[in-house]
């Protein structure tokens, strides 16, 4: 499989035949939040960035955010929930300095962050791509 990129355009930062993509968990409260990039068969996603946003929990908890199914492995990202249900947590804001590919034609792409335990009312992650 050939991960060169050719730029549609001098105006354009995705590659020509590109699809701009998002994915996102939603609001959760105290479960999986999961976002999902499937490419359609014959397609390659690629992630450009994430987005996770923590909330507070009755105890506060460091899970483990993973990104699955890039090339060079699964990504790990420590997240932490304040103690207290109503307190914000901290987002975590990545853009990577070039997209990461999928492993191979057609494999989806997919960021999950843990339950941040009992009181979590809110939490949600977010994938930011493109498919070509």
């Amino acid at each position: 499989m050939s991960h060169a990129l050719r730029v549609n355009s001098i105006n354009s930062w995705y590659p020509e035949g590109a699809t701009p993509v998002t994915a996102s968990s939603g609001n959760v409260a105290a479960s999986v939040a999961t976002a999902t990039i499937t490419p359609a068969a014959g397609k390659t996603a690629w992630v450009t960035g994430l987005m996770i946003f923590p909330a507070g929990a009755t105890a506060g908890a460091i899970v483990n955010a993973t990104l699955t199914g890039l090339v060079g492995g699964t990504i790990t990202i420590p997240v932490g929930a304040p103690t207290g249900a109503a307190v914000a947590g901290y987002p975590i804001v990545l853009e990577f300095p070039a997209p990461v590919p999928a492993t191979a034609i057609a494999q989806a792409v997919s960021l999950s962050m843990p339950s941040l335990g009992a009181g979590n009312t809110n939490a949600a992650v977010t994938l930011l791509g493109f498919t070509v």
